[in-house]
């Protein structure tokens, strides 16, 4: 039985957007002891990342027919919860398989909740940072440009839970998701991080020259973000406070390459990393660094994705016993449990 969609050729090359060197990864390896698909709705794929709210319900993910959605339980699985544009119709979106569709029906893809205010902010990548209250449905526009440069690939986000502010990617200032062939092509760094206050209103570019800005996660102190860099194999980190406040520094290097990097409660990182070659076999991972840059742990997940690239993997639960995977190109959330 096949676990995975075939996605149509257009996907492949948003996920060569998302490849690697073969390499292996030298610390500490994890095992699993069970397995479980939140399968999503037919005709239905792409659960880039995942977001949770304050009562952990979820996980909410936006998915390719520019919907985002929520998980119920297993008798009810995925419903719609919320979605990007107010062009977005079942008769023309809901079975889209082409990013040229985009602009009509959305593209999220990434999502963080302020638990405060229960809004989930939202990053698309046609239609810049938005918002959408606790109830979901359309949501809100914030903002499609910073200092005058308009967003191109708008990718990841996380949100401080202290101090409401959003801090997200735009992966590329150049291409957008339709051209994601052109930037792997010519090593596009022209990414950014970026920070939204939604007290003013306003974006502030905090770094510049990214090469492949796909992934942002808020230390739970709020005195750094960390942002993951496709093409260059590394993490960064941005300091937000403390004697280094405005200034970044490299603080992981991968074997392969990083997409989405997510906090955990206990204030390390898991990012989502593939090693392989330019097309398949891919070998996807998930690897736990902590803020000083050490290596932590590692979990192989090729037994149950085989070389399909992952996007992102999330910690939750109990004792950090589960890992939830997501992936553009699978048509489920994978979610794992740990051993030990």
């Amino acid at each position: 039985m096949e676990i995975f969609m075939k996605p149509p050729n257009t996907v492949v090359m948003i996920s060569i957007f998302k490849l690697i060197l073969f390499f292996s990864i030298p610390h500490a390896v994890l095992t699993l002891s069970s397995f479980t698909k939140l399968q999503l709705p037919p005709n239905v794929f792409g659960p880039e990342s995942l977001a949770f709210d304050q009562q952990c319900g979820g996980p909410y993910t936006g998915v390719s027919n520019g919907r985002i959605l929520k998980y119920e339980g297993s008798s009810s699985g995925f419903t719609e919860y919320a979605y990007t544009t107010p062009t977005w119709s079942k008769e023309v979106c809901e079975s889209i398989t082409e990013p040229n569709s985009a602009p009509t029906c959305g593209r999220p893809l990434g999502l963080g909740f302020n638990y405060q205010t229960g809004e989930l902010y939202i990053t698309d990548a046609v239609s810049g940072l938005l918002v959408v209250g606790p109830g979901g449905g359309l949501a809100t526009p914030l903002a499609t440009s910073a200092e005058g440069v308009p967003f191109g690939l708008p990718d990841a986000l996380d949100v401080d839970q202290l101090t409401g502010k959003v801090y997200f990617t735009d992966a590329s200032s150049v291409y957008g998701i339709r051209e994601i062939t052109q930037a792997v092509a010519n090593n596009d760094a022209t990414g950014r991080l970026l920070e939204y206050d939604p007290g003013t209103n306003q974006v502030t570019v905090l770094m510049k020259g990214l090469s492949g800005a796909v992934g942002a996660a808020v230390s739970r102190d709020g005195s750094f973000v960390l942002v993951t860099e496709l093409f260059a194999n590394r993490t960064q980190k941005f300091w937000l406070k403390g004697p280094k406040a405005n200034t970044s520094e490299v603080l992981f290097t991968f074997q392969g390459r990083p997409d989405n990097i997510k906090t955990t409660a206990n204030g390390t990182f898991w990012v989502a990393v593939n090693t392989g070659k330019l097309v398949p076999p891919t070998s996807p991972t998930g690897q736990e660094i902590d803020a000083d840059g050490n290596a932590l742990r590692t979990v192989n997940f090729e037994a149950e994705y085989g070389s399909t690239l992952i996007s992102e993997v999330q910690e939750r639960g109990d004792a950090g016993l589960n890992l939830f995977v997501g992936s553009l190109l699978a048509n489920f959330v994978g979610v794992y449990t740990l051993n030990g």
